[in-house]
């Protein structure tokens, strides 16, 4: 098992992708030049966020209803505290942008220097209620 201390720090993604486990078709999660970083902290404390590059640009104005989703769709983060279960990372989730990923999110990882993966663990797409497996790569800040 990993040392806790390895995973402290900021990782920025560098990719997601999403395969769905019906069929093996393999896609990119959030656009295939995702934005987003995961946060471990010492006081086993930790924070997502990921967005598409192809949000809506700010421009000063009131979002119409349609726009909400959209921007809704095209991003994803939380809050959780986290502990390591042999060679998964669990994430108690207790804050998120999407109330169903507020549980206990069981992922196993692999660590190789200053890249991490988090990938394995299926899943329900929140967007079209496929079965999928994520996997994220991760590159230390």
């Amino acid at each position: 098992m990993p040392d806790v201390s390895a995973l402290l720090g900021s990782w920025r993604m560098s990719s997601w992708t999403r395969e769905v486990v019906a069929t093996g078709a393999v896609s990119d999660a959030s656009g295939p030049d995702p934005l987003g970083y995961i946060a471990y902290h010492a006081d086993g404390r930790m924070m997502a966020t990921v967005f598409h590059r192809t949000r809506l640009p700010g421009d000063g104005r009131l979002w119409s209803t349609e726009e909400k989703a959209e921007l809704f769709d095209t991003m994803l983060a939380y809050v959780a505290s986290w502990a390591l279960e042999g060679d998964r990372v669990v994430h108690h989730v207790e804050g998120a942008w999407n109330p169903n990923w507020q549980t206990d999110l069981s992922r196993p990882f692999t660590l190789d220097g200053d890249r991490l993966v988090i990938s394995g663990a299926p899943g329900i797409d929140p967007g079209t209620g496929e079965e999928v497996i994520y996997r994220m790569e991760f590159t230390r800040v």
